[in-house]
């Protein structure tokens, strides 16, 4: 079978999970997690791979170890696709997303000197709501306070995103032509952190979205 969407009773798996974040919980609806969740998207990666490479689903489990909150499970499901791309699910509905969620300094340096050159630093596309992650406070040094892009050059992280509350589309195939359409829209965000920035030689340096 193809992918025909999430269900509403994946909507309430997320919902209950947030609600009881526990093994208990957990055990006894894992079957829903799986064929209700898990399975979806995996059909929809699949069917994405042909144009943006194939997917990973991320582990359902937090890790806890240096986290004041000890809740064992996320509460919603992700995959990275191998040519850029993020897709989110959870109880608020469905996100795809593409950039760079943190940056390296050698990374974060080619950002700033890519979004200082006035021929490449334009990244706001038709459609596009582009925003920073973890912005500075201050203006990062050698830069103006006046500079045209100060709001770019102040994130040490760059994403796009398209977030759609849930809806009966949800629990269709339109979710799929949803997520392609917007990676299709996006890219030319991705292209410029790409061409601009580029991933970092030491491993795992850069969370690419």
């Amino acid at each position: 079978m193809g992918f025909s969407g999430w269900s509403a009773e994946a909507v309430a798996f997320f919902s209950g999970l947030q609600a009881d974040n526990t093994k208990a919980y957990w055990t006894a609806h894992k079957a829903v997690y799986e064929e209700s969740v898990r399975g979806p998207m995996a059909e929809l990666l699949d069917e994405l791979s042909g144009e943006f490479g194939p997917g990973r689903i991320a582990r359902p489990y937090r890790d806890v170890r240096f986290a004041a909150d000890k809740s064992p499970y996320k509460t919603e499901i992700y995959a990275s696709l191998d040519r850029g791309g993020y897709v989110r699910f959870a109880a608020d509905g469905l996100t795809a997303a593409v950039g760079y969620y943190a940056m390296s300094a050698a990374q974060l340096d080619r950002y700033r000197r890519g979004v200082d050159n006035e021929t490449s630093g334009e990244l706001q596309g038709e459609g596009l709501e582009v925003a920073g992650a973890q912005a500075l406070k201050s203006t990062p040094r050698g830069y103006r306070t006046d500079h045209p892009r100060i709001e770019l050059l102040r994130y040490r992280g760059l994403i796009c995103w398209r977030h759609w509350p849930v809806a009966p589309w949800l629990y269709t195939g339109q979710a799929r032509e949803r997520v392609a359409g917007f990676l299709r829209t996006a890219a030319p965000v991705h292209r410029w952190l790409d061409d601009n920035v580029g991933p970092d030689p030491a491993p795992q340096a850069n969370r690419r979205r």
